[in-house]
């Protein structure tokens, strides 16, 4: 690849991954509940994404078997947006993106079960290392740990990660063509906004959840659609169109980028500080054990080995 190409999308995905580490900000901003959040940060997406893929629909020459299956892996993103949500709520926007972003390691130790991609030793080393971690953000040790409930932010956080793994690997593999982003963002988009309207109604998630709050508010939905315009279109499309065409370790930094904001702009911002030494310690940890997995970690095909 040119270096000049190289480098265009380098900075594509670091802007694209910049802008949406403001959107637990934005979300914020909005004061709106868990479910009216996650659900108009996607509802309010679908628009501006149906009118680009519209624009270029002649070059999307996909099945009708991915189409759905990127649908549906927009529904496997309604819980991961929903617990995302509340474990900013409980715990503070930089913790929850930061366990979100574990996500890393689950993928490639579904991948190994899956696909026979056998981790190497740095991330195998990480999985205690993140255990240990999510233990002390859980605040367990502490007295007075921060955050409104530490334990159901860690809870929430880690659901996060699984249900976005889950995302993220039926998401790869629906796009293996490289079909324009903007499509594939569409489809996604809208069974995520589906999904969240499910969950959002449903009697037995009442329990557990406040409802969708359909009575818009404002500035709260104006937020909401900064956040969808922004960073569900704009910074989602950067990152999505970038990330194929750069050589791994970019892509392991670009992505790292956006959980790193998001701790400093809800310090800087946000004044979400006060995090116990425990808490911090595991936030090392958790920061570290991803920094490996995403920079040195690498699989090995045993399917292929035994060939």
């Amino acid at each position: 690849m040119p270096v000049e190409t190289d480098r265009r999308s380098m900075l594509i995905a670091l802007i694209g991954a910049a802008v949406i580490s403001f959107s637990p900000v934005f979300y914020i901003y909005s004061d709106t509940n868990p479910s009216t959040g996650a659900f108009f940060r996607m509802l309010y997406a679908l628009p501006a994404l149906a009118l680009l893929a519209f624009i270029i629909r002649k070059s999307d020459t996909r099945s009708s078997q991915m189409r759905w299956m990127a649908f549906g892996a927009g529904l496997l993103l309604a819980p991961d947006m929903l617990s995302y949500h509340i474990s900013m709520i409980f715990i503070g926007i930089g913790i929850a993106t930061l366990i979100g972003n574990s996500q890393v390691i689950i993928v490639t130790l579904v991948s190994w079960k899956l696909f026979g991609e056998k981790p190497n030793p740095a991330i195998l080393i990480s999985l205690p290392i993140v255990m240990i971690g999510l233990a002390l953000i859980s605040g367990v040790f502490d007295s007075e740990p921060y955050g409104e409930d530490p334990v159901k932010g860690v809870i929430f956080g880690v659901a996060t990660a699984f249900f976005y793994s889950a995302f993220l690997i039926l998401f790869r593999y629906c796009n293996k063509e490289l079909a324009p982003v903007s499509s594939v963002q569409f489809d996604a988009t809208a069974g995520a906004a589906i999904g969240l309207l499910v969950l959002g109604i449903l009697p037995l998630s009442r329990v557990a959840i406040e409802p969708i709050n359909f009575q818009p508010s404002w500035p709260g939905h104006g937020w909401l659609i900064l956040l969808a315009l922004l960073s569900q279109v704009g910074g989602w499309l950067a990152v999505a169109y970038s990330l194929p065409r750069l050589p791994a370790a970019h892509t392991s930094f670009a992505i790292l980028l956006q959980p790193v904001l998001t701790l400093v702009w809800g310090f800087l911002i946000l004044e979400q500080d006060g995090y116990s030494k425990n808490q911090i310690i595991g936030m090392i940890l958790v920061l570290a054990a991803i920094i490996s997995v995403t920079i040195y970690g690498s699989t090995v095909n045993e399917k292929a080995s035994f060939e």
